[in-house]
Parts: structure tokens; C-alpha cells; sequence
């Protein structure tokens, strides 16, 4: 595989990583992509193909984006990375919304299942 394939395979990647976030968000927004075509002014294809990862949207539509969701373009970018730290950085903002024993719980949870992960190993 060359490298530019290797690439485009990476940028298509990415892109479906991100429009899956963007999904995602506009779910938990309780948003359709109608109203969400409405709210930018664009029509509800150029939302299905963002959130496909066929088209990547440009950094001003993720401020736009940002500002509906009321949220950081961080965490729109956060939520779609498979870097450690990213991840890491995204459980903790979930966390932050949850009350402390319900936090304990779900960190229990994952040394758990973390610790069954990493004997397979």
C-alpha cells in the first residue's frame, strides 16, 4: 500500500470518526437534522454527509456547530480521537457531570474491565 493510499485511508478514517461525534451530539441535543440544517442554513444533505464522514466540516461550521451544542470545539474533536489522552479527557468531562458516588461506580467499572482487557493480552 502506498503512502498516499495509506493517507486517504487515514483522512477517511478520521472523517467518519468525527461525523460520528457530530452525530452523536446532535442526538443528545435532542436535534433532528432538519432543525439542525435550519439552524446553520444549509440543507439537511450537507448535515448527512458530515455526520457520514463523507465531507469534513471546516473549522468555522465547528464553531457554529459548537455554539448549538453548547459545547467547546474541543469536544466535538475530543469525542472522535483515539488518542489516550483525548479519551481520557472525554471520561473525565462525563464524569464531571455525575454525582461523585455515581462517578466511583463507573470507575470501578472500568478497572475492572480493563484489568479482565488486559489478561487476554
Amino acid at each position: 500500500m502506498t503512502t498516499s493510499t495509506q493517507n486517504n485511508n487515514q483522512h477517511a478514517e478520521l472523517f467518519k470518526s468525527i461525523g460520528k461525534a457530530l452525530a452523536q451530539k446532535r442526538e443528545s441535543c435532542n436535534l433532528t437534522q432538519e432543525q439542525l440544517s435550519v439552524a446553520l442554513s444549509i440543507g439537511p444533505e450537507a448535515i448527512s454527509r458530515m455526520e457520514r464522514g463523507i465531507t469534513m466540516p471546516t473549522v468555522q461550521r465547528l464553531a457554529e456547530l459548537a455554539e448549538i451544542y453548547k459545547c467547546g470545539i474541543d469536544e466535538l474533536l475530543i469525542a472522535s480521537s483515539n488518542r489516550t489522552s483525548d479519551q481520557a479527557e472525554l471520561i473525565s468531562q462525563i464524569l464531571q457531570t455525575l454525582p461523585e458516588a455515581d462517578r466511583a461506580m463507573i470507575v470501578e467499572v472500568v478497572q475492572k474491565i480493563a484489568a479482565r482487557l488486559k489478561d487476554r493480552l
